[in-house]
């Protein structure tokens, strides 16, 4: 059985020479369905739980097409890939709403650094104890999804050295987030960070992995994985979901598949190993060299998804997805959006060349997609 999936996807919006605007409150104005960030360079979009991958393909893709009619009757704008001020504007923070308080004290504590652009991805689970389980799993599993989709070796103009330049300078709140035991454990955990002042809200726990639902941390019924930089080809997007979602159904089968069973560490060794991985990944991607949760063995991420990718194959298949989950094999061989990039710039290219190219190739992917996968939806993007 197919578990649901959303995703909250944030973008940026420019001109086609790369600059980035800040047009949110106008978008957000004019458009149902994208709200506003603090900062009015980038916008959100969310998808509707679904549990087939045909529908959600259309569900990310519609949203980008309205964002796109409507920016170019606004002028000469587009949208930007990527998950960092890639050319210029990292130096003075743009408010999308100046009189909202939370957006003031993000702004005074975090400045450009919470800036980025991102997709989340939801994944529909609604038993608590399972869901505990799926977030322990996921929180040292995490850096694998952002090797895949690391996008942001630039910023401010500048080759940064990193592949994931977002999640590098990206505040995790607060600082230390532990391995969740139970439901209960999350809860008193939540109640007292309020209390401590290190959560503003119950939405300002910012981890690679987080528990969500309507009402938290008391009604849960998803995981959000919030680590991964804008993947802005859909297809590898949903090959990125497809592993995710192999990968939490195993588990859900053989809850066995725990770090608090499995793994020879301790909780609080475990963190500190989730969290170098995290900050290597950034570094590296695919190629950073990592330490597994299970017994200490060191990795490549290229190899470990590799070995995940080889032992969810079967589940896949089964449930039917087998086809969406085949990209993975291509991202490890090929590299990701911020590897392809590198290599552009190590042909000679300068920043604001790749990042012009990539304007071109994100656009010309999702009409490519609406003429091929949308066919019954079509009347919806003219």
């Amino acid at each position: 059985m197919l578990l649901s999936k959303g995703f909250e996807v944030e973008v940026y919006t420019g001109q086609p020479d790369g600059t980035i605007v800040g047009l949110s409150d106008k978008i957000t104005a004019a458009l149902d369905g994208f709200v506003r960030e603090p900062d009015s360079r980038n916008v959100e979009y969310t998808t509707p739980p679904c549990y087939r991958y045909e529908r959600i393909l259309c569900d990310l893709l519609l949203p980008r097409f309205k964002l796109r009619q409507y920016l170019t009757a606004l002028g000469d704008y587009t949208i930007v890939p990527g998950s960092a001020l890639a050319l210029s504007g990292a130096d003075r923070f743009q408010r999308s709403d100046p009189n909202n308080p939370y957006h003031t004290y993000i702004e005074q504590t975090y400045g450009t650094d919470v800036v980025t652009a991102s997709i989340h991805i939801n994944i529909g689970i609604a038993d608590p104890e399972i869901l505990m389980r799926a977030c322990r799993l996921v929180r040292l599993e995490a850096p694998l999804y952002l090797a895949l989709s690391a996008s942001s070796p630039f910023f401010n103009g500048q080759v940064t050295g990193q592949h994931s330049s977002r999640w590098a300078v990206f505040p995790k709140t607060p600082t230390h987030v532990p391995l969740f035991k139970s439901h209960a454990h999350f809860i008193e955990w939540t109640e007292q960070q309020l209390i401590l002042g290190t959560m503003q809200n119950v939405r300002h726990l910012w981890s690679s992995v987080r528990p969500n639902g309507d009402r938290r941390p008391y009604n849960l019924n998803r995981l959000e994985l919030r680590i991964c930089d804008l993947v802005s080809n859909p297809v590898d997007l949903l090959a990125i979901t497809t592993l995710l979602e192999s990968r939490l159904t195993q588990l859900i089968h053989d809850p066995t598949i725990d770090p608090l069973v499995q793994s020879q560490f301790s909780p609080e060794e475990l963190v500190e190993i989730a969290d170098r991985n995290e900050i290597a990944v950034a570094q590296h991607s695919l190629d950073a060299v990592l330490q597994h949760w299970q017994d200490g063995r060191s990795l490549t991420a290229r190899e470990w998804i590799n070995d995940i990718y080889i032992s969810v194959k079967d589940t896949a298949k089964q449930n039917g997805i087998g086809c969406f989950l085949t990209p993975i094999s291509r991202i490890l061989r090929e590299g990701n959006e911020a590897m392809l990039w590198l290599s552009l710039i190590n042909q000679g290219l300068s920043v604001d060349q790749v990042l012009q190219q990539a304007i071109i190739k994100m656009r010309e992917q999702e009409v490519a997609l609406q003429n091929d996968l949308c066919v019954t939806t079509k009347a919806q993007f003219t």
